[in-house]
Parts: C-alpha cells; sequence; structure tokens
C-alpha cells in the first residue's frame, strides 16, 4: 500500500562520508593540488589512513512537496550527498532517516544484460528499481507500448542500436510513482522523434514524486522543477533556501572567482 504523501521525509544529521586512499602515504604537493581539485579534503581516519573527507557534517530535513535542487561545482559532494541519501555510501558518523520508497535515478542503463531480450531486461531492471514482480507484470504492457520496440523486445538486446536500448531503459526508469526521487543531472532520452514524447513522460514522472532531490548545472532546469536550492561546496552545505536567491548568491560567487 501506497504511504500518504505527507509521511514521505528525508533526515540527515551530521552525515560524514570519506573514501581512504590506499597506498597514499605520501602527502606530496602533486596529491595536495589532486585533492584541492576534487573538491574533497585530506585528512588522516584513526587507522592513520589518508582519506578524502566527501561530506562533512551535513545536516538537512527534507519533507513532502520540497523539490530541491543541488548546486555547487564539480567535485562539490553533490553525487556522493545524493549517494548518501539513497544508502549507496554509508556515512562514517551521522545518520540518515527516510520514510517513504528512495528512488535514485542515477543511471537508467545500470543492470541490463545484453545477452537477454527485451521483456527479460524489463523484468531485471524493474527489480534493480525495487519494484515487485507483481509490479513489474502490471505496468508491462505500458512500458512495452512506450518503448514502441514491437517484435524487437523477443530478441537479445545486445541487436539493438542505442536509440532503441535508450527506449527500453528510460520507459522502465519512469514506470512508478516515486515517493522520494534522486536524480543526478536531468534525464534527455533518444532520438528527435522520441525526444518530445519522453520529456513529457520524464515530466509526469517528477511531478508525482513526493521529495525530489535534483543535481544539476543547468539554472533553467533548477529553476523549473525546484522550489529550494542547497548550495554544496567542498563537502559541506555552504547555503540553503529559496531556489531564486541561492542561485543568484551562486552565480555571484562563481563570477567573481
Amino acid at each position: 500500500m501506497k504511504k500518504k504523501a505527507e509521511e514521505s521525509q528525508l533526515t540527515l544529521r551530521n552525515v560524514n562520508v570519506s573514501f581512504p586512499i590506499y597506498q597514499g602515504g605520501s602527502r606530496s604537493l602533486k596529491k595536495s593540488i589532486l585533492f584541492r581539485g576534487s573538491g574533497g579534503q585530506l585528512a588522516t581516519d584513526a587507522s592513520h589512513r589518508i582519506v578524502v573527507e566527501a561530506l562533512r557534517d551535513v545536516s538537512l530535513d527534507l519533507r513532502a512537496g520540497d523539490r530541491v535542487a543541488l548546486i555547487g561545482s564539480n567535485g562539490a559532494g553533490k553525487t556522493t550527498l545524493l549517494r548518501a541519501m539513497a544508502g549507496i555510501y554509508e556515512p562514517v558518523t551521522g545518520t540518515v532517516v527516510s520514510r517513504g520508497r528512495i528512488s535514485p535515478i542515477f543511471d537508467i542503463a545500470l543492470g541490463i544484460d545484453s545477452e537477454i531480450n527485451g521483456y527479460d531486461n524489463i523484468r531485471l531492471r524493474g527489480l534493480i528499481l525495487g519494484l515487485s514482480s507483481s509490479e513489474i507484470e502490471e505496468r508491462m504492457a505500458e512500458i512495452v507500448e512506450f518503448t514502441e520496440l514491437g517484435d524487437y523486445l523477443d530478441i537479445p538486446v545486445r541487436t539493438y542500436s542505442s536509440g532503441m536500448m535508450t527506449r527500453l531503459t528510460f520507459a522502465v526508469a519512469t514506470c512508478f510513482s516515486p515517493e522520494i526521487l534522486l536524480m543526478d543531472e536531468w534525464i534527455v532520452a533518444g532520438d528527435a522523434g522520441f525526444l518530445t514524447k519522453a520529456q513529457h513522460r520524464i515530466a509526469s514522472f517528477v511531478e508525482r514524486a513526493n521529495i525530489l532531490v535534483l543535481a544539476s548545472h543547468s539554472p533553467e532546469i533548477c529553476r523549473t522543477w525546484c522550489n529550494k536550492a542547497i548550495w554544496m561546496e567542498r563537502g559541506q552545505i555552504r547555503a540553503q533556501g529559496e531556489i531564486n536567491k541561492i542561485l543568484e548568491e551562486y552565480a555571484i560567487a562563481s563570477s567573481a572567482v
């Protein structure tokens, strides 16, 4: 049974995520420059290993109706934060608590097996997205119709063109109503003939989400779909608040660099 929209929430408390650098015993100038550019901070953990602190003391509260843009330069921690929210990265310290099914849309082609046919790949990808077997079968006819692939779904996907593969993966990725939707960049799918249809579908998909967290470098996309923004910098939240205010502050800071 689907949870009521008002019950969806996502809370992070003092979340820290770091990655050890193996064979990294030297604090050379080269390494310091490398990690300064990546946005992470060099530190040592309890075992005296060099680590990159990808997230540092991140706290936030998201509720139903929140549409949050994650903004910041490359390496600022946006993708790491999304993966921590999704449970892919476990915090070294701190907690991530969610209520509602989390749907991470990071790589829509994840889990595709080139040796099996389209129908079986729909089932496989659906399971990876967290759908039950019965939910997948309930949606099968609609997915098949949307792909417009017809008899090609009976043959191995290694025979598909890139455009056909995009139609298949996109149709599965957007076939359900997400509760907490995490997106690393906006999805753009397909050839010119399919693009308009795909954009209508992704718009409907996002609108059905109770909570949206979208990492994007496009101010236009952020303003269109989000009502709040979180500005990440060097693994920390530099500012958060109403979307236009934070985007303006970020633009001013970026132009001053």
